[in-house]
């Protein structure tokens, strides 16, 4: 796979968060690219499809889901995870513009930053 980058779609395994097991599902890259350069490791944020889903604050409902990869309507979760750039599966394709911008300020918010 060519070198990740801030605002790649991609499919990772993740964890549920109560560890009782996982499954593949879509993540936005979060980490700088270069940070994704320089580690072997890559810092994302689970996007889900359940709308219906409790949101976090600073969960983003993404406007161009489409041009995402995704196949329905989603939400960039402020859900974090490091794992290694070997384990993703695939890239599905980039946040919009807009929706990332939104999203980085989810992030803000939810990090206290």
């Amino acid at each position: 796979m060519t070198a990740l980058r801030r605002g790649d779609v991609v499919l990772v395994p993740f964890d549920f968060t109560d560890r009782s097991g996982g499954k593949w599902r879509p993540a936005v890259v979060v980490s700088s690219d270069p940070y994704n350069q320089q580690t072997p490791d890559v810092l994302i944020a689970s996007i889900t499809g359940n709308l219906n889903a409790v949101p976090h604050p600073g969960d983003h409902a993404l406007a161009d889901w489409p041009a995402a990869g995704l196949l329905r309507p989603s939400l960039a979760q402020t859900k974090l995870a490091t794992v290694e750039a070997s384990i993703v599966g695939r890239r599905l394709g980039t946040l919009f513009a807009a929706d990332m911008v939104a999203f980085e300020r989810g992030l803000r918010e939810a990090l206290g930053l």
